[in-house]
């Protein structure tokens, strides 16, 4: 009877990796693949280590599954997070159709056209 969530499980995370790298090949410019992978990929692996855990049923298996998924949930957003930032303070083009942007003017005053050389 554990087949059927664990099957489930795999499915679903299988989904959410496949749309992970659909989004990578997709999305316009470096933020939103930095997204689409991120989210996609977390929470697709941490469900199919969810599904690992029910199939092995706790035991130094699934002991290891939910401290990988653990692991994952804290290195994954603030790995985006730096490379996030050190592509903005690099000057990554945005997207044309990019509505917002939080940061213009928070590292560089002087104005929102800039390189590493005036950060120094």
């Amino acid at each position: 009877m554990a087949d059927v969530p664990v099957i489930l499980l795999l499915g679903l995370g299988c989904l959410f990796v496949f749309l992970a790298a659909l989004g990578l090949v997709r999305m316009p410019d470096f933020y939103n693949r930095m997204q689409a992978m991120t989210k996609g990929t977390t929470l697709g692996v941490g469900l199919v280590m969810l599904a690992v855990t029910i199939h092995f049923g706790g035991g130094p298996a699934g002991t290891r599954a939910l401290a990988v998924v653990l692991f994952l949930f804290a290195t994954a957003p603030v790995g985006a997070h730096m490379l996030a930032r050190a592509a903005c303070l690099l000057g990554v083009e945005k997207w044309s159709g990019t509505r917002s942007d939080a940061l213009i003017g928070v590292y560089f005053k002087e104005s929102t056209e800039h390189t590493v050389e005036e950060s120094e």
